[in-house]
């Protein structure tokens, strides 16, 4: 088959679908064909697509479940007049125990509000698990044997990741509000009464600076040995 010709095949594939193709699944469109189609000949035609859409609203890109169409970040707020429904907005307190599960992971909800200086919220815990960007893990060997919480594929797609590595090293991340602008989160400008179930001094720890600095201080916090995974 013609170079051309997978590339078209694999544009519309990318196209007719609403989430990431991994190149497995590419490669098996052409499994029928009488001339076998090498996996190097579908990934060039990707490579080729994405150098075709570099100049577009639109990109071609690789997030952990494979590849898909996207429209370009910065055209969001045009974009988004065509939907009459808001997405949904999220809070400071719920962008910042994300974080700890991404930097931290696997990680406890007692250890998520030990860092933060607050209770966690029962609501963001459901929100995140309900949008498949945590998952329980496993369970701490400890009394109560309290669940352990780490980030899905579904959350790197969502932020353009290919690979957990791939996060912004710490020292990068000094303003939350700007991380969740670029993800195209929108974000409250005032916490929700009912995001923190004590929210009291709040204002004293509820700091991004003092989050990346308890995230860096201890790399090794947790006892792999300490856990029980699914």
């Amino acid at each position: 088959m013609a170079p051309e010709q997978i590339k078209k095949i694999i544009e519309a594939a990318l196209m007719a679908v609403d989430k990431p193709l991994a190149l497995v699944h590419l490669h098996n469109l052409f499994g029928n064909e009488e001339e076998p189609v090498e996996r190097e000949q579908v990934k060039d035609a990707i490579t080729t697509l994405m150098t075709e859409y570099e100049d577009r609203g639109v990109s071609v890109v690789e997030v952990a479940s494979g590849y898909r169409i996207q429209i370009d970040q910065d055209l969001a707020p045009w974009i988004s007049l065509l939907f009459e429904e808001r997405p949904p907005r999220y809070t400071r307190a719920l962008l910042e125990t994300l974080a700890l599960v991404a930097y931290r992971q696997p990680i406890t909800r007692s250890e998520i509000e030990e860092v933060r200086g607050v209770s966690v919220s029962t609501n963001i815990i459901k929100t995140l698990l309900e949008r498949e960007w945590v998952r329980v893990v496993g369970h701490k060997e400890v009394p109560g044997r309290p669940a352990m919480y780490a980030t899905t594929k579904e959350f790197l797609d969502y932020f353009n990741l290919r690979r957990i590595d791939e996060l912004p090293p710490l020292s990068e991340l000094t303003d939350i509000d700007q991380v969740a602008k670029d993800a195209g989160m929108p974000t409250e400008p005032v916490e929700d009464a009912d995001s923190e179930e004590t929210p009291e001094s709040e204002g004293e720890v509820d700091d991004e600076e003092l989050i990346s600095q308890e995230l860096s201080e201890d790399p090794e916090h947790h006892d792999s040995g300490n856990v029980t995974l699914h």
